[in-house]
C-alpha cells in the first residue's frame, strides 16, 4: 500500500484547490491500474498563520507502487500549484506503507497538527526517520500538512464525509451557476444527515464557495449516501468531476479540554473548551462585534469572549447573557480574546437587584439619600436597600452555536448530536 499526502497548492487570490489536485491524482492512479481505497480531507489547526484558505491537507490511499504514485502526484501538482502566490508553498509526502502501519510518531504529529503548531524542520526529520519520500516547492512548507495527512487515518477516530463537485476548469473565475431553489430543497430533504449545506436564516448557499477556484459546491454530511442525495437534487452548470472524501470536518477535534481553572493559562492560537462565569454585561463595539467579559473557575482570572460580526444572529444570543451566568465556551484564543464558536448555558442568573416596591401603594420607592436606603414619597414607607427579583430570560439551558455561514470547517454542528446538554441548532 501507498499513502500520498499533499498540501498548500491553492491561493486566496488566484484560486485552485488542493482537493481538486487530489481528485486528479486519484483519477490518474486509477488510469494507471491502481486502486483508490480512500481520499482523506484533513482540516488542520485553523489558527495557523501560513494557511492559504481552509488549511486542508489531502491524503490518497492506493495500492499503486510508491515510486509510480509519486511520479503521478508530481506531474499533476507542478502545473496546477499557484506558486506565484508568495503564501503558497506546496508539499508532497509519499509513504510506502499501509495507512494502518504509519508510525506512532507520525500519527501523533497528525493529531497535534489540528491543535498545535509544527515546524518544517521537525516534519522533515520525522518523515526521514519514517523513510517517507518528500518533495517541496517554493519552500515546501506544505510538507507539514502533507505529513499530517499521511498520519491522519491513525490519528482520528471520528469521521464525516464531503462530496465535492468541480466545475469545468475553463469556467474558473466566472460566476458559478447553481440553482438555489433546487439546492435549498435538496438540503432540506437530507437534513440533518447532511448539514451546513445552506444557511436558512441568512438565505445563503453555504456549500457554494465565493473564492475563485474549481469547486462548484461541497456537500458535508454523516455518510456517503446523505451527501450524494443532496448532490443528486441540485440543478447547476455542468460538473466536470466529483470526489468523495472522508474528513475530520464537523468533529470539534481542534478543541482542547482544559485541566486548569486559570484563564491566564490559555495560549494564543489554541482552541479550547472551558468553563467560566459571565463577569459583566455584553458590549457591542464598533463594527457590530459583541464582547462579553468572562471569569475563570478560579474566581479571579478574566478575559473577553467575542462574537464577531460575521457570526450574525449568534451575536443576539451573546447579548442576552448576564453577569453570573455559568457557561462552557468553545473557541480560539487570539490576541487575548476568545473567539466564540459555541457555548453552553449551564446555569442562568435569574434574579437582579431592583428598587423595592411600597407595600401600601405598590409604587417603586426612590433613594432616600446616600446610604439611607429607599423611601416611598407618597406613603413614607422605607426599605433598607434594593431587593432581588426574578426576571425572565430569553436563553434556555443548553448549547448555542454560530450559524452555518460562520462555522469553521472543523467545528461540530449541534445537529450532529453527542453533546452533554440540550441543543439549539442553527440551520
Amino acid at each position: 500500500m501507498t499513502v500520498i499526502g499533499v498540501d498548500d497548492t491553492d491561493s486566496r487570490e488566484r484560486g485552485m484547490c488542493t482537493t481538486y489536485l487530489a481528485a486528479r491524482i486519484a483519477e490518474r492512479i486509477g488510469a494507471a491500474g491502481g486502486q483508490i481505497d480512500e481520499r482523506l480531507l484533513i482540516r488542520l489547526n485553523p489558527a495557523v498563520e501560513r494557511k492559504t484558505r481552509g488549511n486542508a491537507a489531502l491524503a490518497i490511499h492506493t495500492d499503486l507502487d510508491a515510486d509510480h504514485a509519486a511520479d503521478i502526484a508530481r506531474d499533476e501538482l507542478e502545473p496546477l500549484a499557484e506558486v506565484e502566490d508568495p503564501r503558497t508553498s506546496p508539499g508532497l509526502v509519499v509513504a510506502d506503507c499501509d495507512p494502518e502501519e504509519v508510525p506512532d510518531t507520525v500519527a501523533e504529529f497528525a493529531q497535534d497538527a489540528v491543535r498545535e503548531f509544527h515546524g518544517l524542520d521537525d516534519a522533515l526529520a520525522l518523515a526521514t526517520e519514517a523513510g517517507f519520500h518528500t518533495e517541496g516547492w517554493a519552500g515546501g512548507h506544505g510538507r507539514i500538512g502533507a505529513l499530517a495527512a499521511v498520519g491522519a487515518h491513525r490519528a482520528f477516530s471520528e469521521w464525516t464525509c464531503e462530496l465535492i463537485a468541480y466545475r469545468e476548469f475553463e469556467r474558473c473565475g466566472t460566476p458559478r451557476d447553481v440553482d438555489e431553489e433546487s439546492l435549498f430543497d435538496a438540503a432540506d430533504a437530507a437534513y440533518p444527515k447532511a448539514w451546513d449545506t445552506v444557511d436558512r436564516g441568512e438565505g445563503e448557499a453555504v456549500c457554494v464557495p465565493s473564492a475563485p477556484g474549481p469547486i462548484l459546491y461541497g456537500i458535508r454530511g454523516d455518510s456517503p449516501d446523505a451527501v450524494r442525495e443532496v448532490a443528486a437534487g441540485i440543478d447547476s452548470e455542468p460538473v466536470e468531476r466529483t470526489a468523495l472524501f472522508r474528513t475530520n470536518q464537523g468533529t470539534d477535534v481542534h478543541l482542547r479540554d482544559t485541566d486548569t481553572d486559570d484563564l491566564a493559562d490559555l495560549e494564543d492560537g489554541g482552541a479550547y473548551r472551558v468553563d467560566c462565569v459571565v463577569d459583566g454585561e455584553p458590549e457591542t463595539r464598533e463594527g457590530g462585534h459583541v464582547f462579553v467579559p468572562i471569569r475563570g473557575a478560579d474566581g479571579e482570572s478574566t478575559l473577553d469572549a467575542a462574537a464577531f460580526e460575521p457570526t450574525k444572529r449568534f451575536r443576539d444570543r451573546v447579548r442576552t447573557l448576564r453577569a453570573g451566568d455559568e457557561l462552557t465556551i468553545c473557541g480560539e484564543l487570539s490576541d487575548g480574546t476568545l473567539k466564540l464558536e459555541k457555548f453552553a448555558v449551564r446555569e442562568l442568573n435569574r434574579t437582579e437587584k431592583r428598587n423595592p416596591v411600597c407595600p401600601d401603594c405598590g409604587n417603586t420607592m426612590g433613594s432616600a439619600g446616600r446610604d439611607q436606603g429607599y423611601r416611598c414619597r407618597d406613603c413614607g414607607t422605607s426599605a433598607p436597600g434594593k431587593v432581588a427579583v426574578e426576571v425572565e430570560r430569553d436563553l434556555e439551558l443548553g448549547w448555542y452555536e454560530v450559524p452555518p455561514c460562520a462555522r469553521r470547517h472543523v467545528a461540530k454542528p449541534l445537529v450532529r448530536g453527542g453533546f452533554d446538554a440540550p441543543t439549539h441548532p442553527e440551520r
